[in-house]
């Protein structure tokens, strides 16, 4: 129930206040009401390390449908490329496609070309785009291969690219199955699981961005993956994870 009060207050926020607001009135509403989120389920927020201030390409791994309520906790700035069938979700489809996302259908390579167009235009125009390289959730443990195409629209406006490690864990274990987003889980169902767990935290980990400029796409998605797991493999304060 508080996550769907929580909802609704977003949907009244942007149907009646957003017009009038600048982007940095808009993102800080992003911002609290992503924290919100996170509270209404109990899940606790960590964050490590600055994401930069400018135009750049974020690259995180993919976990959970709540992967980008807590980047969006930390950086409202972000501008997220999502696959359209999230706009179809219950009450949150509308809210996520209402605070600029990027919808891409992954299964069209036409429809790839123009949300690599639209992300480098953004990114020419100092923008934050936010982008899942996986291309579909993993259970946290491990990363999936990475997808190059939508670096292409960094290399092409010469724009950083700042790899974030998302880590999610339950008293006792390094990873948390309750937030694992995999097979045939409903979103209602993901949201019950999660807020029924006990001792969720996130962490969300900005690494340093790496240039892109005449890069090759693909080695510069492998250096991004590397960077990702590395942060992943360490526990805090750099202890290795089990």
């Amino acid at each position: 129930m508080r996550v769907a009060l929580h909802v609704l207050r977003g949907m009244a926020i942007v149907a009646l206040r957003f017009r009038s607001l600048d982007a940095p009135g808009r993102q800080r509403h992003i911002g609290r009401w992503s924290l919100g989120l996170l509270h209404a389920l109990g899940v606790g927020l960590v964050s490590e390390g600055q994401f930069r201030p400018r135009s750049t390409l974020v690259v995180a791994n993919h976990i959970s449908w709540l992967d980008i309520a807590a980047v969006h906790a930390v950086c409202p700035r972000a501008r997220f490329v999502s696959k359209s069938d999230v706009r179809h979700w219950p009450l949150l489809g509308w809210l996520i496609g209402a605070v600029g996302t990027l919808f891409i259908e992954r299964e069209r390579k036409r429809d790839a070309m123009r949300v690599v167009h639209q992300t480098a235009e953004a990114l020419a125009a100092g923008d934050m785009v936010a982008v899942f390289p996986e291309g579909t959730t993993g259970d946290g443990r491990a990363l999936l291969p990475f997808h190059a195409n939508l670096l292409q629209a960094a290399i092409a406006a010469e724009a950083p690219v700042q790899p974030v490690a998302l880590r999610y864990t339950e008293p006792g274990l390094d990873w948390s199955p309750a937030v694992s987003w995999l097979g045939a889980t409903t979103l209602v169902g993901s949201v019950w699981t999660i807020a029924c767990a006990r001792g969720v935290q996130v962490r969300v980990i900005a690494l340093p961005a790496r240039g892109s400029a005449h890069a090759d796409r693909r080695a510069l998605a492998q250096t991004l993956r590397a960077d990702i797991e590395e942060a992943l493999a360490s526990r805090p304060g750099g202890a290795p994870a089990d």
